[in-house]
């Protein structure tokens, strides 16, 4: 049976101006997303392995997202929401300030980076909040595609730009196209910071804990050290395989972005329906075996096809990379299903992230480091073999009674 927005949220929350803010937030994070890679490798020069360097960095925020979260232990979960958007927003307007020095440039996606670790943990639990009890997936999976929605925008709107700049006669590399886009994401974001503003605050009272590990989910933290490795991986160095290794541009980034993301708005919706209908464990177990089969085309595909195939197949690989990527939400709904209370879903979310964290940073300096000394056939089959590890871990969880 198919369920109304009404259905799925609990009577009288105004869950509208958070599904708006989350839209205006994909456009502007597409936008500066589509860009990324390629502003770093292609204006501001950074190799594989300088890559790894500017996501350790990067990284750092969510390492300490506990600390973050313990200062505004007295503040409820919409107003450290709204703190996260304003991050969010000086961030980008920050880029338009900056050059392309490599110093300046990780200090100003550190600043932007601790907005999005901010937003990330509170993104779902003010929806599963704004949810009824038994439709937690279902409100992740409209949250999800809201954002995807946005995404695509974003993305599309890239590709468009890089199409009329090339059609005047610009560089793939020119300084003046990265900075119409920056100007774009940061309005667009100034917009969100306007809408969340006048968000309503929680009613309750939160006390927030500084840190928060209960034996109960010892399993859910084992988990994110996994998909840490995992997700770093795919951030960090998919998209510089096809830039270095099949000179991708800005435009097919961002396009590659964009149908993810289109896939993202059918499958996030399912994947919660799924993980609703069949659990969390067995979403858990499956999407990390199908990683196995994405790392091995990302590590081998340049020696088994000819380049334009191989390219082809690594392009359909990071499609199914970021669709797969999707039913990480299932660990979300393991938490809010073992936890006592809201407060006890946002303390567990916010130390999984500084959980995770601690082994991002770690793969984000071996990683460009492995790639630079053994290529990226090791990187992808080290990541491939995490995967597996994942299963076999997430096989083990039990549902409570």
């Amino acid at each position: 049976m198919k369920l109304s927005f009404k259905d799925i949220y609990r009577p009288g929350v105004k869950y509208t101006r958070f599904l708006s803010v989350i839209l205006l937030y994909g456009i502007a994070y597409g936008l500066y997303r589509g860009i990324q890679d390629n502003y770093l490798a292609e204006l501001v020069h950074i190799t594989s392995f300088e890559r790894g360097v500017v996501e350790f960095f990067r990284e750092i925020p969510g390492l300490l997202v506990v600390l973050i979260f313990a200062l505004m232990y007295r503040l409820s979960e919409n107003r450290v929401f709204k703190i996260g958007v304003i991050f969010l927003t000086v961030g980008l307007g920050s880029f338009l300030l900056v050059g392309t020095g490599k110093v300046q440039v990780i200090i100003v996606m550190v600043l932007f980076s601790m907005g999005e670790h901010i937003v990330l943990p509170l993104r779902s639990t003010v929806s599963m909040h704004l949810a009824k009890k038994e439709t937690g997936g279902r409100a992740l999976g409209v949250t999800g595609a809201m954002d995807q929605a946005g995404r695509i925008t974003g993305f599309i709107l890239v590709s468009a730009l890089f199409f009329i700049f090339a059609k005047l006669g610009y560089s793939r590399n020119d300084s003046l196209f990265f900075r119409v886009v920056f100007a774009l994401s940061f309005a667009i974001m100034a917009a969100a910071l306007v809408v969340v503003l006048p968000m309503e605050e929680s009613t309750e009272k939160v006390q927030r804990r500084r840190f928060y590990f209960a034996k109960k989910f010892s399993k859910f933290y084992m988990l994110e050290v996994f998909y840490g490795a995992r997700k770093q991986v795919f951030l960090t160095f998919a998209p510089y395989v096809l830039i270095l290794q099949y000179g991708a541009d800005a435009s097919v980034i961002s396009l590659l972005m964009a149908v993810s993301a289109a896939f993202g708005i059918v499958f996030n919706p399912l994947i919660g329906k799924l993980i609703d209908k069949v659990g969390y464990k067995i979403i858990m177990v499956s999407d990390t075996l199908i990683l196995v089969v994405v790392c091995f085309f990302y590590g081998f595909a340049h020696r088994i096809f000819p380049r334009d195939i191989a390219f082809m197949v690594v392009c359909a690989n990071y499609v199914l990379d970021a669709i797969i990527s999707l039913a990480s939400m299932a660990t979300n709904v393991y938490v809010q299903d073992i936890a006592s209370s809201q407060e006890e879903v946002t303390a567990t979310l916010s130390t999984g992230i500084s959980v995770n964290h601690v082994i991002s940073i770690f793969i984000a300096l071996m990683g460009g480091w492995i790639w630079k000394v053994t290529g990226i056939e090791v990187l992808f089959t080290i990541s491939a073999f995490l995967g597996l590890l994942n299963s076999v871990y997430a096989a083990t969880i039990k549902k409570p009674v």
